[in-house]
């Protein structure tokens, strides 16, 4: 599987360009995995329902399956897995497009926006190849106006696809 990053900080669109780039990766016959990091902690389980109270009964995962979907639900126990770990439960796909773990040394898209009034991320970041952006970055920097949806596709198919299998 391929992986490629979307960095960006919170309300920038890094969702909103995933969902509007997944139909044309998808029309091209790849199966696309998304991974998303939040630093919210959250919970899809429901107080009460046999999976929260084996959970809350100290399991360590528990898996929900229906004829329509899964979910596993794993305990950290306040230790984050890394993302090589994260991509290693994945379901086999082509593409697996991560968004969030900036940090993380994978190539990236920036998605910039001038009106969260937050940095570039780019100049520390030798893995940010271009930016999503409403407005040109400094130092003529590769950009990809953030409504060029079908520039976008093919940029990040040109480049996560072309890269070495993570």
């Amino acid at each position: 599987m391929k992986v490629f990053g979307i960095a960006g900080y919170s309300g920038s669109g890094k969702t909103t360009l995933i969902e509007r780039v997944l139909p044309g990766l998808v029309a091209r016959g790849l199966k696309v995995t998304v991974m998303k990091r939040t630093h919210h902690d959250f919970d899809i389980d429901r107080p009460g329902k046999d999976s929260w109270r084996a959970r809350e009964a100290g399991a360590a995962a528990v898996l929900l399956a229906s004829d329509h979907r899964t979910a596993l639900l794993t305990e950290h126990r306040n230790a984050p897995p890394a993302l090589d770990t994260l991509l290693d439960q994945l379901p086999p796909c082509d593409l697996v497009l991560v968004e969030g773990y900036k940090r993380e040394p994978i190539p990236k898209l920036e998605v910039h926006r001038a009106a969260t009034g937050k940095p570039w991320l780019f100049p520390d970041d030798p893995h940010i190849l271009a930016a999503a952006s409403d407005v040109a970055p400094p130092d003529a920097f590769p950009r990809i106006d953030l409504d060029a949806i079908p520039q976008l596709t093919d940029f990040i198919v040109d480049h996560a696809l072309s890269r070495p299998t993570a």
